[in-house]
């Protein structure tokens, strides 16, 4: 992976647009990432690993604090990447979820994240969905985002706490970082399967203990089982089978005894039955014989009923046609009456007489078509009479459409006279509207630089009162090194002075001296109180230094602070901060104005529009009512002529009547009860003639029948009910005359006839005695069955479970100590799991790829030492690490290393364990990586060794950027991204060596 450039924007403590050219600023293979702490070096870093996998690394991803507070409102906070991962040139465009200030009214609104992917190579589809992304970018990576940050953003802190952690701690980074699923997954593979095992086994054990209790159930005992469970069940079962043989033996003897005892019981029972049936038959023809007479008389009665049912029937009906007829005559005066007092009907009544004859029927349909005829006209007549009520109601409202029409056209003329006005006005509102939007931006700009000049002046005043005491200091500083300096030429001038004694001091009997290599020294100088030693004269120049130094830090803050009031005086003008103020507040308040007006020119315009709209509205609405007004004119017009012409046909067609629907409904009377008594007078006549008719016929039939008179017939009727009740009693008593003499005729009968009684309950009890004792050996004898043969079948299932669970057992043994060699239990001495087994492996690869940076980079001191010594109290093993001191041949704890050493250890810790974690994923190249902080710690011989491993990780084409503010790391790298903190927010300074 070759990262080429980035560009930031809102994101982080980047306000505005920054831009960042890799391939410009890495061309030397390494560059330094500096700049002052809160400046946003770190987030440079962030920037790279939001665009590659949407997330940021460390704590600081929870804080989900992406936008930058400094940018405007309504930024979006942007991350553009290009990169070359795998061959293939990308961009990448990220923007993090975030809250915006809601477009109308207050509060916020959630933006979501959103991402794009765009192949520069042009092979291949863009991407916008950010599953898809994610899916893409960690194929051509090869590796989490986990193992992203851990070995191409180096965290120095990290990998020192990694150093000094316990094998727990170390164990959860190595999980992040190496994948050890697979692993995990054969642990709980095995974990499993013992698991399984040990529930298959003790279901087994469980059934040889259910067999055992049903065996002891089987054979009714309750005891337990020897201690060879088959043995003692075939035992049992051999017990069963003897007690079977017994059982069965018994058995047949006793069947024996009641089958003699049920066939002598049969025989019995046959003979009681035929005598008994003998005694019945005989019964029942003595009872026949006594009820001959009474069904003799049955037997007339049933036959003169149905002689009689034929007169009975037509005496029915001439009582149904006199009562008819009689009905007929109420009905014809009924009709008559009605028809009398209607008018017009009396007359035709008069001429009637009875019985009907034909030429009064004719008289009486002649009447009936007149008035059909009459009727029929004056529904003509009534459907004008509807019309000229609707034309009525019509004409009412033509004349209501006709005022509400004048009304509205004086409303209209009234609007159109006021609307010319109402236009001009919102012209005039819109025009100022648009002046206050247009005018907007400059007074923004008036604004801001009012506000940028009175901040300045708030800060000038607080700038100006500090730089009295920066003066003041150093006035201060100066006085102060001007004494150092002079007690350092005083203590000089004495050492001087002074040296005679000085070098006296050092002249030893025999040695030459320093000044004229004599070795005799006879009058050497002596020392004085007033003597002044190198260490003096040191001390005085350090204080002098330390107080020129201090000289140097006044006045560069001096310098400093005056620049900066400088920079306020340009931005402020000097003016004064209250009338700085006023004017901020003034131009505040012209754009708060500007802003309203201007968001009021869209609903401004709009009615505007409105305005004009209605007026061409009003036009076409006033000629449209016009036209309406003269349609409903013509309409009244023709509609009152037309009403007077229908009301004189009416009056005239009512004649004597009040009106024409009273005529027509008197007339409707007339001829339907006209109509009505026509038809009752002929149904009158021909009930009176079937009646007679039918009298005369019931007296033929009754003298017919054998009876003297009709009423004789009627009075002999009987209902079917009790004919067929009669009926069935004279059949019931032949067919029991029957029955009984075939009875007394059989054969088995006869030949009981003369047979003594028989003793039915001594054989009925005989045979229940051997009945009972059968019942008793037969559940005897099934009870030993069945115990038998549930013995059989439960001593069978023991033995083959038995045999079953052996190997059974033998293998749950040796998987469950397995599993637990494989859990870091058991025989397994070093406490390792398989995981951790794994885990071990990969840290010893890293610390020998670490040992050979950390020899480099320590003269060939230190190396790492890898333990797969198990923890204390059990604790899993193999993830201890150590350091070897060459020195003195020690391993000794890495927590013992001073804070160099320690960043020595964990940088090349660090590098070591992106070696190892690029080479299992594939190996992937990493082109670019980072180091962060932590080489304040060495001194300059070291940083040299670890600048020399730095250059080693260039080989190749392969950037480095270390994250730094040490100065000598600005000298000794010339290609540098410099982060500037401001208080609108952090820019970036490309500096290329």
């Amino acid at each position: 992976m070759r990262l080429h450039r980035l560009e930031v924007e809102a994101f982080g403590p980047f306000a505005n647009s920054v831009e960042v050219d890799f391939d410009r600023l890495g061309a030397d293979g390494l560059f330094l990432l500096h700049g002052h702490t809160g400046a946003g070096k770190t987030t440079v870093l962030d920037a790279v690993a939001f665009a590659l996998y949407g997330t940021v690394p460390g704590a600081r991803k929870d804080g989900k604090r992406l936008l930058s507070d400094h940018a405007p409102a309504g930024s979006v906070p942007t991350v553009t990447l290009e990169t070359t991962i795998a061959g293939r040139r990308l961009r990448l465009v990220r923007s993090p979820e975030f809250d915006r200030p809601k477009r109308r009214g207050t509060g916020t609104i959630k933006e979501n994240a959103k991402a794009t992917l765009t192949w520069l190579d042009g092979r291949g589809e863009n991407l916008s969905r950010i599953p898809d992304i994610a899916e893409e970018v960690g194929r051509l990576m090869g590796m989490s985002a986990d193992q992203f940050f851990q070995v191409v953003l180096l965290p120095q802190g990290e990998f020192a706490r990694f150093l000094r952690a316990d094998n727990e701690e170390r164990g959860q980074l190595l999980e992040r970082l190496f994948d050890t699923t697979r692993f995990g997954t054969v642990e709980e593979w095995f974990l499993s399967r013992r698991r399984t095992s040990a529930h298959d086994l003790d279901e087994h054990q469980r059934s040889i203990d259910v067999l055992i209790a049903k065996v002891a159930t089987a054979a009714g005992i309750e005891g337990g089982a020897d201690a060879d469970p088959v043995t003692w069940a075939h035992k049992l079962e051999e017990e069963a089978r003897a007690t079977r043989d017994v059982a069965v033996d018994e058995l047949e003897g006793v069947k024996c005894d009641a089958a003699r005892t049920r066939d002598a019981l049969a025989e019995a029972r046959r003979i009681v039955e035929l005598q008994n049936r003998r005694a019945q038959a005989e019964a029942e023809l003595t009872e026949y014989e006594a009820g001959a007479s009474e069904r003799a008389v049955l037997a007339a009665e049933v036959a003169e009923a149905r002689r009689a049912e034929p007169v009975a029937a037509v005496v029915r009906e001439a009582d149904a046609a006199r009562d008819k007829a009689a009905m007929a005559a109420r009905r014809v005066a009924a009709i008559a009456d009605r028809l009398c007092s209607t008018p017009g009907g009396a007359e035709v009544v008069e001429q009637l007489s009875w019985p009907p004859n034909n030429q009064e029927r004719e008289h009486l349909r002649s009447c009936i078509r007149s008035w059909r005829d009459d009727v029929v006209r004056l529904d003509g007549v009534l459907a004008e009479s509807e019309i000229a009520d609707r034309l009525d109601a019509e004409l009412d409202r033509l004349r209501a459409r006709q005022f509400a029409l004048a009304d509205t056209r004086a409303e209209l003329s009234r609007e159109r006279e006021e609307l010319p006005g109402a236009i001009r006005d919102a012209e005039r509102a819109l025009d100022e509207a648009e002046n206050a939007r247009v005018s907007l931006p400059a007074l923004e700009d008036v604004r801001a630089r009012a506000a940028d000049a009175a901040a300045a002046a708030a800060e000038l005043r607080t700038c100006r009162a500090g730089r009295g005491a920066l003066e003041r200091a150093v006035l201060g500083a100066r006085q102060e090194h001007q004494d150092a300096r002079e007690h350092w030429l005083t203590l000089l001038q004495r050492r001087i002075l002074g040296m005679a004694a000085e070098l006296a001091s050092t002249l030893e009997d025999g040695e030459p001296c320093q000044v004229c290599g004599s070795v005799e020294h006879p009058a050497p100088a002596a020392a004085s109180e007033l003597l002044v030693t190198k260490a003096d004269e040191d001390s005085a120049l350090a204080a002098e230094q330390q107080a020129a130094a201090k000289v140097n830090t006044a006045v560069e803050a001096l310098t400093t602070a005056e620049r900066a009031i400088d920079v306020l005086v340009q931005r402020c003008g000097d003016g004064d901060v209250a009338e700085l103020d006023v004017e901020l507040a003034a131009a505040e308040a012209a754009v708060h104005r500007a802003t309203e007006l201007g968001e009021r020119a869209a609903s401004r315009a709009q009615h505007l529009g409105e305005l004009r709209d209605r007026e061409s509205q009003l036009h076409a609405r006033s000629h449209d009512l016009a036209v309406d007004a003269a349609t409903v004119a013509e309409k009244i017009t023709s509609g009152v002529a037309q009403l007077e012409e229908i009301r004189a046909r009416v009056s005239e067609a009512a004649d004597d009547d009040r009106s024409p629907a009273a005529r027509r409904s008197r007339i409707e009377v007339l001829a339907d009860a006209a109509s009505d008594l026509l038809d009752a007078r002929d149904e009158g006549a021909v009930a009176e003639a079937s009646a007679g008719e039918l009298a005369a016929k019931a007296e033929l039939l009754s003298r017919e029948a054998g009876f003297a008179e009709t009423s004789a017939a009627v009075a002999a009727v009987r209902s079917v009910a009790r004919q067929d009740e009669i009926d069935a009693l004279l059949t019931a008593a032949r067919d029991a005359e029957v029955g009984a003499r075939r009875v007394l005729d059989d054969p088995e009968i006869v030949a009981v006839a003369d047979a003594p009684p028989v003793d039915l309950v001594s054989a009925q009890q005989a045979h229940d005695a051997a009945a009972e004792a059968v019942n008793v050996a037969v559940a005897v004898a099934s009870e030993a069955e069945r115990r038998l043969l549930d013995l059989e079948r439960y001593a069978g299932q023991l033995e083959r479970t038995a045999a079953a669970i052996a190997p059974m057992q033998a293998e749950h043994e040796e998987l469950a100590a397995l599993a637990e060699v494989i859990a870091g239990r058991g025989q397994n001495s070093r406490k390792m799991s398989l995981r951790s087994y794994v885990l071990a492996a990969r840290l010893e690869e890293v610390a020998v790829s670490a040992s050979a940076r950390l020899s480099r980079m320590s003269a060939g001191r230190y190396s790492f030492v890898h333990t797969d010594e198990a923890g204390p109290r059990g604790r899993r093993g193999g993830l201890g690490l150590d350091i070897r001191d060459d020195y003195t041949g020690v391993v000794r704890s890495a927590k013992t290393l001073s804070g160099g050493e320690s960043f020595l250890a964990s940088l090349s810790l660090a590098l070591g364990l992106a070696d190892v974690v690029a080479a299992e994923s594939g190996g992937v190249v990493l082109d670019t990586m980072f180091i962060d902080e932590g080489f304040g710690t060495l001194d300059a011989d070291t940083l040299d060794s670890v600048m020399g491993v730095l250059d080693e990780l260039r080989d190749g084409g392969r950037v480095v950027g270390i994250v730094s503010h040490v100065d000598e790391m600005r000298q000794r790298i010339p290609s540098r991204l410099h982060v500037i903190r401001g208080r609108t927010g952090s820019t970036v300074e490309v500096i290329a060596g």
